[in-house]
């Protein structure tokens, strides 16, 4: 073994693995009895322990170098004894306080898990307790494919349209003007101005918003005289796919959940509450050799919306958050939860009956 460009000779490092093991006072002090079983091992075999169902390549020479390894082993054992988590982080694994999860490359088989009840969120943690604890914050937490000639569009082409869909959902949703109730410019110059319905739903949705004409079935907005929100940050998880669509389209599906903590307008408001918006928008960019549509906008297929506390039944055009403190649970409506994500946008709304409101199981 050296240490600096100095060698250190082998009746030393014997004597440190003999104190090790006996205990003596000053010497390093082993995790346990597998540390210690791996020492006496090294002292016993002049190379390293065979792995499990591994091949090991014929020997050129046996030298000093395998005590270097296993002084490493020592030390790695010593660590994993002592602070298992930290290892466990090592390799991207969520330790429960935070850490930010890798972004969702598809439909998840389960929903995530959650903080404990009592973790009340504050304004300098508003995730606490909430799953979005451990998502990440805004654009990166959705999650774009790797992109491939489709349709009309070279590979180049799709890579684009993916960032303008992504674009979109930006300036809907998390825009912070759009957030404060401003009128979504930026994502209302992405929609085709030919496609007469969406056109006509966009002329009423923000001056009369109806049950019909509701603008929160596209955008997310919170009226400044009644909330405001937390931070900079909103948590989301989701994806973006695309296919081949009609007429040689590129059709792109987003599917994410945006978690937004909001308090009180009045200053020095500081309970937290949250509203989950889960959202599928489905866009067709289309050829315009095949279809009448401006330049860089695309068609609308379909848009739906999924709210967790944001006002039930309501038409205001604004989202209605309802706070912790005045929450009153009517245990009339069916249950569901906004953090799910494994089942699609029509099963997560499917148990919901007209009129009738659910409640959430976690906010």
């Amino acid at each position: 073994m050296t240490k600096g460009g100095t060698s250190i000779p082998d009746e030393e490092w014997e004597r440190f693995l003999q104190d090790a093991e006996a205990g003596t006072p000053g010497a390093p002090e082993e995790p346990s009895a597998r540390a210690r079983m791996v020492a006496r091992r090294l002292r016993e075999e002049p190379g390293p322990p065979g792995g499990w169902r591994t091949h090991e390549p014929p020997r050129r020479r046996r030298g000093k170098g395998w005590y270097v390894v296993g002084f490493l082993v020592v030390v790695a054992l010593f660590v994993v004894a002592s602070d298992p988590g930290r290892v466990t982080n090592w390799f991207g694994g969520d330790d429960g306080g935070g850490t930010t999860r890798a972004a969702e490359p598809e439909r998840p088989d389960a929903p995530p898990a959650t903080g404990a009840a009592f973790e009340t969120p504050t304004p300098d943690d508003p995730f606490r307790g909430s799953p979005a604890d451990a998502w990440k914050d805004g654009v990166a937490g959705i999650t774009l494919p790797a992109a491939r000639a489709t349709g009309w569009m070279s590979e180049k082409d799709v890579a684009r349209t993916l960032e303008r869909s992504r674009d979109f959902l930006v300036a809907s949703n998390l825009d912070p003007g759009v957030l404060r109730g401003e009128r979504p410019a930026a994502a209302i110059a992405l929609l085709n101005p030919r496609q007469k319905d969406v056109q006509n739903y966009l002329a009423h949705a923000f001056d009369t918003p109806s049950r019909k004409n509701d603008p929160l079935k596209m955008f997310s907005r919170f009226a400044p005289s009644k909330v405001r929100l937390v931070g900079d940050a909103v948590r989301t998880r989701g994806w973006i796919t695309f296919r081949k669509g009609e007429r040689g389209a590129v059709e792109v599906t987003s599917d994410v959940t945006y978690v937004y903590p909001v308090v009180r307008a009045a200053e020095g408001s500081d309970e937290v509450a949250r509203t989950v918006v889960r959202r599928e928008t489905v866009m067709s960019w289309d050829d315009p050799s095949k279809v009448i549509i401006e330049p860089g906008t695309f068609s609308l297929v379909s848009y739906k919306a999924d709210t967790a506390n944001g006002g039930c039944d309501n038409v205001s055009g604004f989202f209605v958050p309802e706070f912790p403190s005045d929450r009153r649970s009517t245990g009339e409506g069916p249950e569901v939860d906004p953090y799910e994500r494994g089942d699609s946008m029509d099963q997560h709304m499917a148990s919901g009956t007209e009129g009738q409101c659910r409640e959430a199981t976690r906010l």
